[in-house]
């Protein structure tokens, strides 16, 4: 579990004193249900882990937080919803780094998401893996980027679409690793996966929970994560940055922001909140079994990290010239 110890610290101490009865005059924050738009349907990972987190928070924050699941366009109609919220601390967003950095970039006029939004905090980070069709002759990282130098162009990348973050993940590693390979684009994950199996297409990077039932079958192997994880989940898996290729390294990661202007006081609230929850083992654990880091940090460091991760894969879209159509 990684956390911002100095942070963590003064954070802790605002709960402390936050949880005292008398540190609340009336109306203090929050005195009625909070809603959390998450981007996606119901029943996804974002989902489980914004109830998850729903659940835990309610009771320190003495206020039902409820989540509204409005999935589709890419996660633009719910940043909507939260941009012209009042920022009041009664509507935010629980979004994946793909809604707040990758997509704002593939818009034909590019939004400054920190404009519309106000980060409260990083909640949780997870890697992918990079996964290859049991056809194809190799087991480790190694082997698999000398046989993609060996055969230029004949390596193809599966996709579930076009500018997702596995999309740009693989044009992140072609350069890093230095070999030429090919996107291959699907129309969701569920016929990636299967040509993947069959191996009409030879790779792909995706979360290791869609990917399980596959490896399990012995039908595509995991060679690979993207990043580090203290799940038991990724236990034997080998970081691609140590395993050959060392300048490759992403995650995707779940944050909760709000309206712009959300006043400090709500943010430091629901930040002490959350910071509290780093003592809660249980919370933790059912995170770890989903293949996800509980990994708070301060709105200043979520905004930060924002910050960069655009600048990142900025660079990859420009490079690989990723357009939407």
């Amino acid at each position: 579990m990684r956390i911002s110890r100095p942070w963590l610290a003064a954070a802790l101490a605002a709960f402390t004193a936050f949880a005292t009865p008398l540190s609340w005059a009336q109306g203090a924050y929050p005195t009625k249900p909070i809603r959390v738009i998450v981007p996606f349907a119901a029943g996804g990972p974002a989902d489980v882990v914004a109830r998850e987190l729903a659940q835990s928070l309610a009771p320190t924050l003495g206020q039902p937080l409820v989540v509204e699941n409005q999935g589709g366009g890419a996660g633009v109609p719910a940043l909507g919803t939260v941009s012209r919220a009042p920022a009041d601390g009664y509507t935010l967003l629980f979004a994946a780094s793909g809604n707040v950095v990758i997509q704002p970039l593939l818009t034909k006029t590019r939004v400054d998401v920190l404009q519309q939004l106000s980060p409260v905090a990083m909640v949780t980070t997870s890697p992918h893996v990079l996964v290859v069709s049991s056809k194809l002759p190799v087991h480790t990282v190694k082997e698999f980027v000398a046989y993609a130098k060996a055969h230029p162009g004949e390596v193809n990348f599966a996709s579930a679409g076009v500018g997702g973050l596995a999309h740009l993940g693989t044009e992140l590693f072609q350069r890093a690793a230095g070999i030429d390979a090919r996107h291959v684009p699907y129309k969701g994950t569920s016929q990636a996966m299967s040509d993947l199996a069959g191996g009409q297409v030879q790779a792909m990077f995706s979360s290791l929970p869609s990917m399980k039932g596959l490896i399990d079958k012995g039908v595509i192997r995991v060679i690979g994560v993207t990043a580090p994880s203290a799940s038991p989940a990724y236990k034997g898996i080998p970081v691609i940055k140590d395993a050959g290729v060392p300048n490759f390294e992403y995650t995707t990661w779940y944050g909760l922001y709000g309206p712009a202007g959300l006043p400090a006081a709500v943010v430091d609230r629901l930040g002490a909140a959350l910071a509290g929850l780093a003592a809660d083992k249980a919370f933790d654990e059912r995170l770890l079994a989903q293949g996800v880091d509980l990994s708070i940090s301060s709105a200043k460091e979520l905004g930060e990290r924002t910050r960069r991760e655009t600048a990142t894969w900025d660079k990859v879209i420009r490079d690989a010239g990723i357009q939407l159509n």
